[in-house]
C-alpha cells in the first residue's frame, strides 16, 4: 500500500472531492514530462464517458470487482444499477473518497495482492488502462492466472488497453527504442506521479496492442472475445474463460 506521502493520486483525488481544482504531473523515467493531468474524468459522470466504456458497462454481471478503481465512477454507476461491487485500490486516500461518495465496499487492496479471500466475482473491470497495471508480460500472466481461480464459471475480465503503436510523437517512438534496448516491451512504461510535495514510487504502466494482449493471455485460460475500440488507440476488450 502506498505510504501517506506516496499517495499522489489519493491526495489529488481528495482535495477535488472537496472543490479544489487539481492536476497532476506525470513523470516518464526519461525525463518526459506530462504536466496539468487533470482529475475531473475520474469523477465523470455516466453521460460524459466515452461510447465504448458506456458500452463495455452492458457485459458486466453478477459479482463485481474493480481494480484500481480511483474515485469510484464505474463502481458507483454499477452499484447505483444494483451490482454488488468491491472496489480496490492501493491508494488509501482514493479507498475513502470512493466511501465519502457512497461506495458500500471499498477496499484498500494493490492489483499484486488480489486473491479468493476477497471472495468469487463474476465480472473483473480493469477500466481506465488498468490492464496496465500488471506492469509486465510475466507478472500478468500470473495475476491473469490467479484471476481465473477467484472467478465464477462464467466470469470475464471487461480490461482496457492503449496500443502504444499508434503515434507519431518522436518522445514516444524513441522511448519505445529505448525500452527495446533495455529488453522491455516497447510499451512497458516506467512512470511516477507528482501531486503538490507528494510523489509516488516509480512503477510500471503496461501498455499493449491487440495482438501483445492475446500473446499474454496466451496459456492463462482467458481469450479476448470482445474488443471495443477508438479511432486514437485505447481499445476495451471483454476476456472470457477457455478453460472451466
Amino acid at each position: 500500500m502506498l505510504k501517506d506521502n506516496q499517495d499522489a493520486f489519493g491526495h489529488g483525488m481528495f482535495d477535488y472531492y472537496h472543490g479544489t481544482r487539481t492536476a497532476l504531473v506525470i513523470e516518464r523515467d526519461d525525463g518526459y514530462f506530462e504536466p496539468d493531468v487533470g482529475l475531473q474524468q475520474y469523477f465523470a459522470e455516466y453521460r460524459d464517458w466515452h461510447r465504448d466504456e458506456r458500452k463495455a458497462m452492458r457485459y458486466a454481471r453478477g459479482r463485481v470487482l474493480d481494480i484500481g478503481c480511483g474515485a469510484g465512477r464505474h463502481s458507483l454507476y454499477l452499484q447505483q444499477n444494483d451490482y454488488d461491487v468491491v472496489g480496490i485500490d492501493n491508494s488509501p486516500l482514493a479507498i475513502e473518497v470512493c466511501k465519502l461518495r457512497g461506495l458500500r465496499d471499498a477496499r484498500p487492496v494493490p492489483v499484486t495482492r488480489v486473491s479468493r479471500k476477497l471472495g468469487v466475482f463474476d465480472t473483473i473491470l480493469m477500466l481506465g488502462n488498468n490492464f496496465g497495471l500488471f506492469g509486465n508480460p510475466d507478472k500478468a500472466g500470473h495475476l491473469l492466472r490467479r484471476l481465473h481461480g477467484m472467478t465464477s464459471r462464467r466470469g470475464r475480465i471487461i480490461a482496457q488497453s492503449n496500443d502504444p503503436y499508434r503515434t507519431s510523437s518522436p518522445d514516444h517512438l524513441e522511448y519505445h527504442e529505448r525500452n527495446r534496448l533495455r529488453g522491455r516491451m516497447a510499451g512497458q512504461i516506467r512512470l511516477r506521479v507528482h501531486y503538490r510535495k507528494y510523489t509516488t514510487p516509480w512503477w510500471d504502466l503496461l501498455l499493449v496492442s491487440k495482438q501483445e494482449m492475446a500473446d499474454i493471455l496466451d496459456g492463462t485460460s482467458w481469450r479476448a472475445n470482445i474488443c471495443l475500440e477508438t479511432e486514437n488507440g485505447p481499445y476495451i476488450a471483454v476476456l472470457e474463460k477457455t478453460r472451466r
